[in-house]
């Protein structure tokens, strides 16, 4: 009997020793998880600071572009200042959605505004690349957060413009859904699965290197949070439609 009892004494110190060792394993992972946090945060920080920053300078070379003489260099400097432009804007814009507790600003939005907006925005490109544009005005209304709508419209016409050089891009809707399009080189039936991952380009991005592979992945995440939806349709060397289904759906704060 008293083998019995040391041996349940030698049980019960054991599992207390394991107890022990969890509860600190736990505290460890905790800690751990703390510290990743907050150098998570941390760099998330130092990069929505540098962005603000790095605004400045862009904001004062446009400026300075302007007085510049009517020649091809400056039709180039002001084209590539777009792209930083458009680079800065999608990191920053990156940046907020992953860091957002903010709740969306969810209002009924004039459709047309926001195009109009994005097409002055990018009047230029339109010009020296001798992109025609097909656009009347749609008239539609939605419910929707403005200023994340603009980001997703922007990256859409953005991505069109870098690829329709002395061609043509529509802007119209099919009920609720606003379509962009272009007679670009389209895009390869093995790509079109693929093309909102983040950081692929595909052959065309490859070979133009033009595409970041981060347009299509940021405009759908954003999608998912207004409770809109994505798709692309392409056919090689006719065109390409970004399809905007702007119906409200479930909408997803964070994922």
């Amino acid at each position: 009997m008293q083998h019995e009892y040391a041996l349940e004494g030698d049980y019960e110190a054991l599992e207390h020793l394991y107890l022990a060792k969890i509860e600190r394993l736990e505290e460890e992972l905790r800690d751990q998880e703390q510290a990743e946090h907050e150098s998570k945060q941390e760099q998330m920080d130092y990069f929505t600071l540098w962005l603000h920053q790095i605004k400045t300078p862009i904001a004062v070379m446009s400026l300075l572009q302007q007085q510049l003489p009517h020649t091809e260099s400056k039709k180039q400097i002001e084209q590539e200042l777009i792209r930083v432009e458009d680079y800065t804007h999608m990191a920053l814009s990156y940046l907020k959605l992953e860091g957002s507790t903010q709740e969306l600003d969810l209002v009924e939005v004039e459709l047309d505004t926001v195009i109009r907006k994005v097409i002055k925005k990018y009047a230029s490109l339109f010009i020296y690349n001798y992109i025609q544009l097909e656009y009347e005005p749609v008239k539609l209304k939605v419910i929707s957060d403005g200023k994340w709508l603009e980001v997703i419209v922007e990256q859409l016409l953005s991505n069109s413009l870098k690829y329709a050089v002395k061609g043509k891009i529509s802007i119209y809707t099919e009920g609720n859904s606003l379509v962009i399009a272009d007679n670009g080189p389209g895009i390869r039936a093995e790509d079109l699965p693929k093309v909102f991952e983040k950081g692929y380009t595909g052959l065309s991005g490859r070979l133009h290197e033009k595409s970041t592979g981060l347009g299509l992945f940021l405009s759908r995440k954003i999608c998912k949070r207004l409770g809109h939806s994505l798709e692309i349709e392409s056919e090689v060397g006719k065109y390409t439609k970004a399809i905007l289904h702007l119906e409200q759906k479930d909408l997803l704060l964070f994922d």
